[in-house]
């Protein structure tokens, strides 16, 4: 039996990702905790996330979470076009990340990892 790691992703500016790795955990961004939960994107959903709330937006950061290290945090919720979105309540502790990459804007589109195939 072969084992895949389940991930998942959360975009942000370089400067707030430079700022959770100062203070050792990610508390979130405005908007999510002001929504009382860090918003995340699931490897299919990554990409129109990226569109929609980061178009043109360049200088990001994609960070990779491994979803099992989350726990009972983690909640699997109803949100655009009824969709299931992973959401955290609490804060992402920075040892349930797996990397965070760069987020390039080329020719107005982010470019993703080849890992995260289309």
């Amino acid at each position: 039996m072969v084992w895949t790691m389940s991930l998942l992703y959360k975009i942000m500016p370089r400067q707030e990702w430079a700022d959770a790795l100062a203070r050792r955990v990610y508390e979130g961004s405005e908007l999510d905790r002001k929504d009382g939960f860090i918003h995340l994107s699931a490897p299919h959903q990554v990409r129109e996330t990226a569109a929609k709330h980061f178009a043109g937006e360049a200088d990001l950061v994609l960070v990779v979470v491994i979803e099992a290290s989350l726990g009972k945090t983690l909640k699997w919720e109803t949100s655009r076009g009824e969709a299931l979105f992973p959401h955290i309540y609490g804060p992402l502790p920075l040892s349930a990340v797996k990397e965070a990459v760069a987020l390039p804007l080329v020719g107005g589109k982010h470019q993703f990892p080849e890992s995260l195939a289309e």
